[in-house]
This record gives structure tokens, C-alpha cells and sequence, in this order.
């Protein structure tokens, strides 16, 4: 099946399935493994930071070249595409199993700490390329913005429930709940995208695969890399530090971290039909900036609370999570008519979404590189009560960000919204 000028929704559904359960894994790699491990087989924070930290470079480093892989498969043969999936899911499922139950043999001491990083390494790696080829089928899937909008809505949105099934299951029912589901969700998500409109196919001989570089070759790509990176450790600085936020600044009560995350995502989540209505109304990167002046608009309120905001902080929550369904769904969207209006659609999608996933991945560890050492020499340090202090944590948390993200508003409109720019994608 060939792409169609328009995408249903039942069609766009069956694409974007595969999100869930994607985002589903995505959060206990990030966040609830450190702490499994810690406090059920005793591993050092010291040992487990080096192990996630390398695993994460490595994880970052070799997306370039799942990228590149990705053009290789899809050039190559739509009836490829499956087979490949389908390994590489069944792979994801044993890497999971193994992190979250290493057998009794390597349950403790060196042997534990090699399973961790091997098991870490390849479900890594094996998470990373079903990315790629997940975000590379729908770019490749073409259409106007509205279609691609629509494309990219589906896959996040999938994402965010994702994301929120993750944060409740191991809570509620445990790890052996946690790992069930996910195994449910990708066969899901595997069926669906099996009957999911197949990505037109341009055939290509090896002489005409792109090289390593390409995508930076290109000024469009350059310029939409510095607006995504940008906006993205913009929203990465809150996420590294929102937990340090209600803890510390505003003092909310523990049991309610998990109800300020879910607002936001399921804002987030429940604002998408919006925005796909605004790029047809006005485009995609006219939108795209609308959400980042929302955000702006919204979050810098942050600065001004205190002990005791915890409802205030609860509207700021719904809100920015309602902007933040714009940084989800609109850049993928742009970069994949970038990739057409450059002529390499159908052919070179997987270089660029490498590229693409490596600053993803890099926004974070800025993110978390830069504010946390920040914030420890302006004289912050978790559980602190310093009146100063908690100032600096509010300006890096809130001020920090907006900063960031008006500059990104700014190249957004110098590059692809400002007279003499290029006609928008």
C-alpha cells in the first residue's frame, strides 16, 4: 500500500500505536531503574550513575548509525520492514525481562554489575532503532503539514498514555504487572502497524546511500537543529528539576508528585486535537511558536511561588502541559517536510532522524549536566531551606527555561517565519 494524499484517523491510530509502548519503556529506563536497583539488590548511586551515564552515551552515539541502518532497510524493501521489528521488539522484551529479574547467578557483586550494563546496552540499542524506524515509516508517509501534523500527533500521543501507564503500574502492582503490560502493548502496537498504510518505496543502490554527515550539510536542517535544541533543554532544565521544585520550594506533599506529573502529560496528551486545528488554520511553524509563547507566558508565573502554591502550581501545570503538545507533535512534523523540500524523501529519512534522536538525547544530559552543578554552586542543595537559595533554584527552574525558550521563538521566527526566510515546509 502506497501513501495516501490524506490519513484517516483509523489510519494514523495504527501507526502511531506503536508509540505506547515505545514511551512506556522509556520511562523506567530513565528514572525507575536507579532506584530499583538500589534499593532491592543494594548497587552503589555511584556505580549505577556510571553505568546509566555510559549507557546513555553509547545509546546517543550510535543513533547516527541506527539512522543510517533504518535508510538501508526501508530503501531496500517495504516487506523488510516487518520481519525486522518484530525481532528487534522480541529482543526489547528480553532486554527489559533481564533488567528487571536478573537470574540468581549474577544477583549480586561484579556479575550483577556486568549483567546490569550488558542488559543496559542492548536495550538500549534495541529501544533506539524501533525509535528510528517508527519516526522514519510515518516521514516517510509525506503529506501536507495538516497530514503530517496528524502523523506525528498519533505516534505522541500514544506516547504520553505511555508515559503515564508507566509512571502507575509498577506503583500499584508491581514490576511482574509492569513487564506483562509492556509485552501486551508492543504486540499491539506490532499488529497495528502491520496493518498500518505502508511508506511509498524508492528503491536505491548502496552508491546512493547518504553519508554519515549529510544531514549537516544541509543550512534548513542546521537552523531547525538550533530551534529543537533550544526549546528542547529548555523543557529538559524543568524536567530534571521539578521534583527538587515541589519538594523544596513549594513543599507539596509527597503523594501528590505523581497527580502534578499525570496533569501535565494528560494536558499535554488532550491538546493535540488543538494544535492539528491551528496548523490548519495557520501552518506548522506559525503554531509551533504559538505554543512556545504560551509557555513562556504560562511558566514564568513559576518565579512567583512559594511555600504553599501547590494549587497554583497545579494550573501551571495544565497549562504548560497544554503548550508542551505543540513541542510534541509540530517539530517531527517540520522536520519531515524539510526532509521533502531537500528531495530526499523516501530515501534519507533514517540520517536525519538519527541526528534528530542523538539532540534528543543530548538536551537531556545538558539538562541535567549543566543546572544540577548550577544550582549546587549558587548555593542549593535538596532538602535546604535558605530563603536565597530556593530563589536560585526558582530562576533555573523557571527563568532559565523561559530565557531559552524565547530564543528558540526567536530563531523560529528569524529562520522560517521572518520576511526573506525560507517559504515555510
Amino acid at each position: 500500500m502506497t501513501s495516501p494524499a490524506k490519513l484517516t484517523l483509523p489510519q494514523a491510530a495504527s501507526y502511531g500505536t506503536l508509540g505506547l509502548p515505545l514511551a512506556f519503556i522509556a520511562l523506567p529506563l530513565y528514572i525507575l531503574l536507579p532506584n530499583y536497583y538500589a534499593n532491592e539488590f543494594g548497587v552503589s548511586l555511584t556505580v549505577l550513575g556510571l553505568l546509566f551515564l555510559a549507557s546513555r552515551l553509547f545509546d546517543a552515539l550510535t543513533d547516527p548509525l541506527l539512522g543510517r541502518l533504518s535508510d538501508r532497510l526501508f530503501n531496500r524493501s517495504n516487506a523488510n520492514i516487518m520481519p525486522f521489528i518484530g525481532l528487534a521488539s522480541i529482543t526489547l522484551i528480553l532486554g527489559l525481562a533481564g533488567l528487571l529479574f536478573p537470574p540468581a547467578l549474577v544477583a549480586s557483586g561484579s556479575k550483577l554489575i556486568i549483567w546490569i550494563a550488558t542488559c543496559l546496552l542492548i536495550t538500549y540499542t534495541v529501544y533506539s532503532f524501533l525509535m528510528i524506524m517508527h519516526q522514519a515509516w510515518g516521514a516517510r508517509l509525506g503529506g501536507d503539514a495538516v497530514m503530517r501534523g496528524k502523523i506525528v500527533a498519533a505516534r505522541e500521543s500514544a506516547g504520553l498514555i505511555g508515559v503515564m501507564l508507566a509512571s502507575a503500574i509498577p506503583g500499584w502492582l508491581g514490576y511482574p504487572a509492569m513487564l506483562i503490560s509492556f509485552m501486551n502493548c508492543l504486540g499491539l502496537g506490532f499488529f497495528c502497524l502491520s496493518l498500518a498504510t505502508k511508506p511509498a518505496h524508492n528503491h536505491l543502490n548502496p552508491t546512493q546511500v547518504t553519508s554519515l554527515w549529510h544531514p549537516f550539510r544541509q543550512a534548513p536542517f542546521r537552523r531547525l537543529l538550533l530551534v529543537f535544541v533550544l526549546n528542547g533543554i529548555a523543557s529538559a532544565i524543568p524536567a530534571t528539576l521539578v521534583l527538587f521544585f515541589i519538594q523544596d520550594r513549594i513543599r507539596a506533599p509527597l503523594a501528590s508528585e505523581p497527580w502534578f506529573l499525570g496533569l501535565y502529560f494528560l494536558c499535554a496528551a488532550l491538546s493535540m486535537p488543538f494544535w492539528l486545528y491551528l496548523v490548519r488554520r495557520i501552518g506548522l511553524a506559525k503554531t509551533w511558536l504559538s505554543g512556545m509563547l504560551l509557555s513562556i507566558l504560562v511558566f514564568i508565573w513559576t518565579l512567583s511561588l512559594g511555600e504553599g502554591d501547590a494549587i497554583y502550581f497545579a494550573f501551571i501545570c495544565a497549562f504548560s502541559g497544554f503548550a508542551v503538545g505543540a513541542d510534541l507533535a509540530l517539530p517531527g512534523a517540520m522536520l519531515a517536510g524539510l526532509i521533502r523540500a531537500l528531495g530526499h524523501g523516501g530515501k534519507h529519512e533514517g540520517a536525519y532522524l538519527g541526528w534528530w534522536n542523538f539532540m534528543t538525547k543530548a538536551n537531556l544530559a545538558l539538562a541535567a549536566g549543566l543546572t544540577l552543578p548550577l544550582l549546587e554552586w549558587l548555593g542549593y542543595t535538596p532538602g535546604i531551606r535558605d530563603t536565597q537559595a530556593l530563589q536560585m533554584l526558582s530562576l533555573v527552574y523557571a527563568g532559565l527555561p523561559c530565557l531559552l525558550k524565547s530564543l528558540a521563538a526567536w530563531a523560529l521566527y528569524r529562520f522560517f517565519q521572518a520576511p526573506h526566510s525560507p517559504q515555510e515546509l
